[in-house]
């Protein structure tokens, strides 16, 4: 009858006539991580065992199979899990309690290594709290399953505070994370250069949370300049993603000019710089058009940064890269080469937005940036940001300092550029070795995901990080990092770092972007000493499916298949 359906209603509508004020939904879904294996035990813990079962999470009257602590006034009952991989989430607790009416207090701390769940917060190797907490005391209620902290971590040490008993049916990780299909592939005869490739690509997923964060572990900021091989990454492995506009929205909102992004001018540079690439993947000129009025004042408030001799003169956050700092040559020549890749960029908005008067503004600044020399000293980072910006040449730059070494002097934000630099050399062998001793060196000690800082001669003698510290060996974790990341405030888990990946889909599948929107796209495979290569790249418009076989005669060859609107150029 009419007017007698039954209207539909969802949990929102219901709360409508509540007077409730509603907040964005949360984008992210949750899984559970039961452990891989246990990897300490000390004092009284029974049936340990029984926690590496998948169990279904959800308390009940009845403790079939636990696993027991048991606290005395003697020794406390601890265990020390390993998830297998890192991830960002926290932890499910299913706990029953038989010796007090109350529950009982727990210490729970995570890790991002065996290293740091073991750790002191404050002590000599630096494990803190900051920003997000991962070493706290907790009250396990009886029959409970609430979810405990929210950080990055593998690794989770769990301490009974009291004389009690804790009888447990699960410690269960929850991973959070933001649902994103893995369009992009890359497989090649080297199943290290594979693993290296997956690795970067789940380093920026995690890191893809309701916005583009650093590190999961400690800042989970959007630390713009940061974000530039972060999405770079996220072209070549998930394609158009809204994390990164909203990332760019929300740091231009929360930055009025005169203001710098994250307090640096480097990193306004950088911003820029992210904006155009951005425009150019994704061919979108109403997303130009919303940055147009702020862009126009972040390059009156640049050029004003421009002394009669052509040098960057900005004072505040003068930053090039962790190695680089307070070395004021090196970071001088890397903001120099910045400011002329953010102004290159700045010419090319401005000619797509029609300002041919900003553009024009952009040429002139460029004359005067380009006529000033740097002095990189043995600097690999601003040496490559100069040879990518134009004004050094790329084969001479790789022969005298780029080439030398290998992968020492590399730094993990810096990686994707030099990278980049060498094989505008022409030195794919040289790179691919650099991949493999570099980002295969974090691997090699037990890294499931890349670091926030790496040097190749932290791997001498060096304890894995998925072990306890061995006697006469290396604890990398609580040895290693500098500045602000000492020891265990290192992050383990850091977006900047996975350059490696985007650099194997763009120079060894070789994909080159002509036109905005990847309309148009030229593929230039550079296999070095690879036998074949494969995998497919993410455009707004499809995946393109690329295919080399090196043939007998070492000769390469090559299929592509491109999805509809996207024209192939020879």
């Amino acid at each position: 009858m009419e007017g007698m359906g039954k209207e539909r209603k969802d949990i929102f509508r219901v709360m409508d006539g509540m007077d409730v004020e509603i907040g964005d939904k949360d984008p992210r879904s949750r899984v559970f991580l039961f452990p891989k294996r246990i990897v300490w035990i000390q004092g009284n813990v029974e049936n340990a065992g029984a926690l590496l079962h998948e169990r279904r999470m959800q308390i009940s009257l009845c403790a079939s199979d636990p696993c027991i602590l048991r606290t005395t006034a003697e020794q406390k009952a601890s265990v020390l899990l390993d998830y297998g991989v890192e991830i960002h989430g926290g932890l499910r607790l299913l706990a029953w309690n038989e010796s007090t009416n109350r529950g009982a207090r727990v210490r729970v701390r995570f890790g991002e290594s065996a290293s740091e769940a073991m750790s002191e917060v404050g002590n000599g190797t630096n494990a803190t709290n900051d920003h997000a907490r991962r070493d706290m005391i907790v009250e396990v209620g009886m029959m409970s399953m609430n979810q405990i902290g929210e950080s990055g971590f593998r690794f989770v040490r769990i301490d009974l505070e009291e004389e009690a008993v804790l009888i447990l049916k699960s410690i269960c990780a929850v991973l959070i994370y933001k649902e994103a299909y893995y369009r992009g592939d890359f497989q090649c005869s080297d199943k290290l250069l594979n693993r290296i490739w997956d690795v970067g690509a789940y380093t920026v997923h995690l890191n893809m949370q309701e916005y583009i964060w650093d590190g999961i572990k400690r800042d989970r900021l959007v630390w713009v300049g940061d974000m530039h091989p972060e999405v770079t990454t996220i072209k070549a492995v998930f394609g158009e993603d809204s994390s990164v506009e909203k990332s760019l929205d929300f740091i231009r909102e929360e930055t009025p000019l005169p203001g710098w992004m994250n307090n640096m001018a480097s990193y306004s540079m950088w911003y820029v710089i992210i904006v155009y690439d951005w425009y150019f993947y994704t061919g979108k000129l109403d997303f130009l058009k919303k940055q147009e009025s702020y862009l126009e004042g972040l390059l009156e408030q640049l050029s004003g940064e421009i002394d009669e001799k052509g040098q960057d003169t900005v004072r505040l956050g003068r930053f090039l890269d962790w190695p680089s700092e307070g070395r004021k040559n090196v970071v001088d020549a890397g903001v120099q080469a910045l400011h002329i890749l953010s102004t290159q960029s700045l010419k090319k908005i401005f000619e797509a937005l029609g300002r041919s008067d900003l553009a024009d503004r952009c040429r002139r600044d460029l004359e005067k940036l380009s006529a000033f020399e740097t002095d990189y000293e043995d600097s690999k980072q601003a040496a490559a940001l100069l040879t990518i910006a134009g004004q050094k040449d790329p084969c001479r730059v790789n022969e005298s300092l780029l080439k030398k070494g290998g992968a020492k002097g590399m730094s993990t934000f810096m990686g994707y550029y030099i990278l980049k630099a060498r094989a505008m050399a022409g030195d794919y062998e040289g790179c691919l070795s650099a991949v493999r001793d570099y980002w295969g060196g974090m691997l090699e000690l037990g890294a499931t995901t890349f670091w926030e800082d790496f040097n190749v001669d932290w791997c001498e003698n060096a304890s894995r990080i998925d072990e306890l510290p061995k006697e006469g060996k290396v604890d990398v974790h609580a040895t290693y990092g500098g500045f602000c990341y000492q020891g265990h405030r290192h992050s383990f888990c850091h977006g900047w770092a996975s350059g490696a990946t985007p650099w194997l889909s763009e120079t060894v599948l070789g994909v080159r972007i002509l036109e905005p929107g990847c309309r148009k796209v030229k593929i230039e495979p550079h296999l070095g000493d690879l036998a074949w290569a494969r995998g497919s790249y993410p455009t707004p418009l499809g995946d393109i499916l690329i295919s080399h076989v090196r043939n007998g005669d070492g000769e390469v060859e090559t299929k592509v298949q491109v999805p509809e609107g996207v024209e192939l150029c020879g």
